[in-house]
This record gives C-alpha cells, sequence and structure tokens, in this order.
C-alpha cells in the first residue's frame, strides 16, 4: 500500500502510530529487509501513550499504548539498518523545550506537536472534540461556540507559542556548546534518578549499531 501511494502521489508516504508492543515492528522491518527499501515508509510519526485527543475512546487513552520515552524506535531502527532510509517524528505531548530537546537526544528527525498549539488556542481539554460542543470554539462547527475562538488574539498567541520554543530549545543547544538542536545526542542529556542523582541518557539507552 505504502509503495502504491508513493507510486500515485510521487509524495513521501509514512504513517502515524501508538506503540503498544514492539514484536510487530520486529516482522515489519525484516518484511521490508526482505523486499527492498522501496517497501519502507519514507518517515513513521510516534505518538505516545500520553498523546491522543479527548475523541478517542477513554479505554484507549488511559490503558493501551507505551509512553513515548519507552516506544521512540530510533535504536529499532539502527538494529534492522533502516535508520537512514526512515525518518523518525516525535509527537506524543512534547510541548516544552525540555521534552523536545530529550526527543532530540533520542534521536528524533524531527518533532510535531498537536497539543501544544491547542493549548495556545484556548483548548481546556473538556474530552469534547468528537462531540460538536467543544467550549473554546476549538473543535466545533456550532457557529455559536465558535465565537469562543478569536482568530486575530489566538494567531498571535500561536505565533508566541512558535517562536519561545524555538529559541528556548536553541538556547539549551548553545548551553550543551553546540549551534544547532540538530545536533543533540543522548550524552548531552541527564535524567534524575529516584535517589536524587541523574544518569547520563547514553547509559540508561546506549545507542544501537547500524549492522552496515
Amino acid at each position: 500500500m505504502l509503495l502504491h501511494i508513493r507510486k500515485v502521489t510521487g509524495k513521501p508516504v509514512g504513517f502515524k502510530t501508538v506503540i503498544g508492543q514492539q514484536q510487530w515492528l520486529d516482522e515489519l522491518f525484516s518484511l521490508i529487509q526482505e523486499k527492498g527499501d522501496a517497501y519502507a515508509p519514507d518517515f513513521i510519526t510516534l505518538d505516545g501513550a500520553e498523546g491522543g485527543t479527548g475523541a478517542s475512546p477513554m479505554p484507549l487513552i488511559d490503558a493501551v499504548g507505551l509512553p513515548l520515552k519507552e516506544s521512540l524506535l530510533v535504536d529499532k531502527l539502527n538494529e534492522y539498518g533502516l535508520r537512514e532510509r526512515i525518518k523518525v517524528i516525535a509527537s506524543g505531548k512534547l510541548v516544552n523545550p525540555s521534552d523536545i530537546t530529550w526527543a532530540l537526544c533520542m534521536g528524533a528527525d524531527f518533532i510535531v506537536s498537536a497539543r501544544g498549539f491547542m493549548f495556545t488556542l484556548g483548548c481546556i481539554q473538556a474530552l469534547q472534540c468528537n462531540k460538536n460542543t467543544c467550549p473554546t470554539g476549538i473543535t466545533t462547527h456550532d457557529k455559536k461556540l465558535q465565537r469562543g475562538l478569536d482568530p486575530e488574539l489566538k494567531s498571535t498567541r500561536v505565533a508566541s507559542y512558535v517562536h519561545n520554543i524555538l529559541y528556548e530549545v536553541g538556547m539549551i543547544a548553545h548551553a550543551c556548546g553546540i549551534s544547532s538542536p540538530r545536533e543533540f545526542k543522548r550524552h548531552h542529556a541527564r535524567v534524575v534518578q529516584e535517589n536524587g542523582l541523574s544518569t547520563p541518557l547514553d547509559e540508561l539507552f546506549p545507542p544501537v549499531k547500524n549492522p552496515n
């Protein structure tokens, strides 16, 4: 299917998923190795259990899916020699500079965020996204409710959010001695443990080498 869509559209093709367990990734990547890189997705967007919208069924929101910090599949791609072929896009509630920096350190190629922009628009997490009754006017076609969304005011807030998040991620990069967030590696981050001491990210998640 991916190969067919790519041929028809001439565009990069991928998919978005929340990972519940990794066995199917082994099956998928083994099949790609068998059939060739042309059958590989161009990108995989990973959400986490902490992501999602108010339109999702509550059993899925509450009980299905691994957290992004447990499921980012950069190492799995390296294991199968597919890291250069498949780009990794990290989603999953990455709304502040430290979380974005963590994902870049882990090897994500870039970051997407729906939740961050929803908050800047005024989302109060009423969990009514699929009911056409969003009280803030964001996810509704009800004209009366839509009056609560002021495009001029909210566009300014969205622009400010983008400006500040880029500035602060860049500031962390410069504090680490690198010129761009694209240069983040695992050794740039440390994770505070229960005993109050920190451990380098590359010790917690040793990078898997590309077999090729």
